[in-house]
């Protein structure tokens, strides 16, 4: 399947050698800054009083560094005026709250402050960030949308849309908003990187060359830039354009990231015995680098290691609850289990994060037939055969399916489609079996469709920043 290598979570920032996100300067007396997230960049000036900004240090590590980014809220005035109006003093209660870690408390101080002025935009951003260090990304959306709404220039605020839309998988979506920052602020390096990451989860290789191509100069020595650009080239088979980034990660020695991308070189030519040593390897010296669980179970999967290979794809979701092959592969062998209810949480993930895949519609059509949904089934296994005509396992289950809706005529010709490509396939290689390696007893994955073009540009930490109810 196309693009079947690396699609590592963003929260291998960790991957920078200590490096963390740059410093937000300090806004000037007169200006506030509405910032909620980890990557501090701007200083918006917004009307209302003076206040600093609080500086905010992201934790190195590949947890760490993303989920650091639950949104943080913005600041009280530190010198209020003697009396302050009930929505003020209900702000700097809930900025003292959230300050304090008392979440909920700060949660009803905002909505309070909100219920006297709806208009308060701070109130608003800071109830998002709330909600994010809750984990309700989807409250925490609709109060970020909501600020925009009012303020669109306010790109931290995107940016931290973009981060509850991550965390929440709704990649596309977090794709899109961050597609909006680079476009207005290109030198933005963690909008650019994070950017990078949603692409190649989504499995838009090109866009991500697109992206971080013209901007080598910018992020020259960077472990980070090397390691997504190093995958999204080996995806794409540019194997020797691949291996000067794979040169980048062993530059002073070995290191994990370099292994990850020998493992998904080696996978890509089909050589599954070389790949497996060097993921394993990768696994050895770091546990916890995204998706090299998820890559060593695919190739595990391919030596006929079933069981090792669904344990791996458990650690990696246990890491990465996004991560695609996780999701798909797990699914598909659960179906296999007749595990339907939980092969469908997975399966759903993963069309969440790539909904036209063919992999997905597949194992979906797959599950669907195994539940005695032939309606759906048959609709989701046409799509796949007339996206991939030459995918013979899908003529197979598709044939299923007319015979279960007593069509036999189409269920005939689908079948001799199927008898026609086996034997052409025997012809060229005999001996060649369509599936996934006698590890997996179920059926084959389908080749994927052609890449989509990119689209085009559209915490737990401490609190920091200033305040302002930014009416109109």
């Amino acid at each position: 399947m196309k693009g079947e290598g690396l699609r590592p979570s963003p929260f291998f920032l960790a991957m920078r050698s200590g490096q963390g996100p740059a410093a937000a300067p300090r806004p000037s007396r007169g200006a506030r800054v509405l910032t909620s997230g980890g990557y501090n960049r701007k200083v918006v000036p917004v009307p209302k009083g003076p206040s600093p900004m609080k500086r905010v240090l992201c934790a190195s590590g590949r947890v760490a560094l993303l989920l650091l980014l639950a949104a943080l809220p913005l600041r009280a005035q530190e010198s209020a005026p003697a009396a302050l109006p009930d929505a003020d003093a209900l702000f700097a209660r809930g900025v003292a709250l959230h300050q304090a870690g008392d979440i909920l408390g700060a949660i009803e101080a905002y909505e309070a402050a909100l219920e006297k002025d709806p208009d308060r935009v701070d109130a608003r951003s800071n109830l998002g960030a709330a909600y994010v260090r809750l984990g309700r990304y989807d409250e925490a959306i609709g109060h970020y949308r909501a600020v925009l709404a009012r303020l669109p220039d306010q790109a931290q605020v995107r940016f931290n849309l973009a981060l509850a839309l991550y965390k929440a998988a709704r990649i596309g979506e977090a794709a899109e908003e961050l597609g909006r920052v680079v476009e207005k602020d290109g030198a933005n390096r963690s909008a650019v990187l994070l950017l990078a990451d949603c692409r190649l989860q989504m499995g838009e290789d090109g866009a991500v060359v697109d992206l971080l191509g013209p901007r080598e100069a910018a992020f020259q020595g960077d472990r980070l830039y090397a390691y997504l650009m190093g995958t999204a080239l080996i995806r794409r088979n540019e194997l020797m354009k691949g291996q000067a980034y794979i040169d980048v990660l062993f530059k002073g020695g070995e290191s994990a990231e370099g292994h990850l991308l020998l493992g998904v070189a080696h996978l890509r030519r089909g050589d599954n015995r070389s790949a497996l040593p060097e993921l394993q390897k990768a696994v050895a010296m770091n546990a916890e680098l995204p998706a090299a669980q998820g890559l060593l179970g695919r190739a595990l999967m391919a030596m006929g290691r079933r069981d090792d290979a669904a344990a791996a794809f458990r650690a990696e979701l246990l890491r990465n609850p996004n991560d695609f092959d996780a999701n798909l592969y797990l699914g598909m062998f659960l179906k296999d289990d007749q595990k339907l209810d939980e092969a469908y949480e997975h399966l759903k993930r993963a069309s969440r994060l790539r909904s036209q895949d063919l992999g997905v519609l597949y194992g979906l059509g797959a599950l669907h037939l195994a539940a005695g949904r032939v309606d759906e089934a048959r609709a989701l296994l046409e799509t796949v055969v007339q996206k991939a005509p030459d995918y013979r396992q899908g003529h197979v289950l598709l044939a299923t399916a007319y015979y279960r809706a007593k069509d036999k005529a189409r269920g005939d010709r689908e079948q001799a489609i199927a008898e026609k490509l086996r034997a052409e396939q025997q012809a060229k290689e005999p001996g060649a079996a369509d599936d996934l390696g006698p590890g997996y007893k179920g059926e084959p994955s389908p080749p994927a469709a052609p890449e989509a073009k990119p689209s085009p540009p559209a915490s737990k930490g401490k609190p920091s920043a200033p305040a302002s109810k930014g009416k109109k």
